[in-house]
């Protein structure tokens, strides 16, 4: 029976040493933002009927890729979870400079247009 497994103890007993502490909720935030891109990517792909990288997506990278890099840096000092996140806070960065750069050149020239 599923409920008296050793496993299902397990998970109960890990359940109740359970402590939510502000690092871990850094932590949890961070992974709340960085899965939620993908949602807003899954949104825009479906509303213009192709695939789009909208700007929330590249917001919500950065954001959630720093806070998870100093989850794993501060809170945690984990080098797996520190490797794992410090190379996508640099490409989200680059993308969105990117993203800005291009609506920014889309402006000026619509507007000496």
């Amino acid at each position: 029976m599923l409920l008296s497994s050793p496993h299902f103890d397990h998970i109960l007993h890990a359940l109740q040493q359970f402590e939510l502490t502000p690092w871990k909720m850094v932590g949890f935030a961070g992974t709340l933002l960085f899965t939620s891109r993908w949602f807003v990517q899954l949104y825009y792909t479906r509303k213009y009927k192709r695939v789009v990288m909208p700007l929330a997506f590249w917001w919500l990278s950065v954001c959630g890729s720093v806070l998870l890099l100093a989850y794993f840096t501060l809170g945690k000092n984990d080098s797996v979870g520190i490797i794992s996140n410090f190379f996508p806070v640099f490409v989200s960065v680059y993308n969105l400079i990117v993203h800005l750069r291009h609506r920014r050149h889309s402006l000026t020239d619509d507007a000496t247009a």
